[in-house]
């Protein structure tokens, strides 16, 4: 990527909730997420993501805002993940949304309504040799 700016290599996803130490739990237990810090005065906490060099931000606010924004991490069966999840009491989306011989999509929320995307590639990686 051509660009002025000198871009370090790890992301953090940011995003607000209204419990900070209920969202820690939510990301560890749910999602098996890692706590990498917390700073209680501040309402801060971070996350491990299943992606590295990729963390979740946490940020406790009064009344949280959720935004367009979807973070879609990339899993190889989007049926087991889902599963998986349901069985956490996860709310999802509607059904999974499948574009044939391309991907499968399936939106669910955290506790605080922050929308966050399954994605299943189905395009044959060979098409493109």
């Amino acid at each position: 990527m051509a660009t002025d700016i000198d871009f370090g290599d790890e992301l953090t996803i940011a995003t607000q909730v209204a419990d900070l130490d209920r969202a820690i739990a939510w990301y560890t237990e749910v999602l098996g997420s890692h706590l990498l810090f917390k700073i209680e005065e501040m309402g801060w906490a971070e996350v491990s993501s299943p992606v590295a060099k990729v963390a979740i931000g946490l940020s406790q606010v009064d009344k949280p805002k959720t935004t367009g924004l979807v973070p879609v991490w990339s899993v190889g069966d989007i049926d087991a993940a889902r599963a998986t999840l349901e069985a956490k009491n996860v709310r999802f989306d509607g059904e999974t949304l499948t574009i044939p011989e391309t991907v499968r999509l399936a939106t669910f929320f955290d506790p605080d309504g922050n929308a966050w995307m399954l994605s299943q590639n189905l395009a044959d990686p060979s098409a493109s040799a």
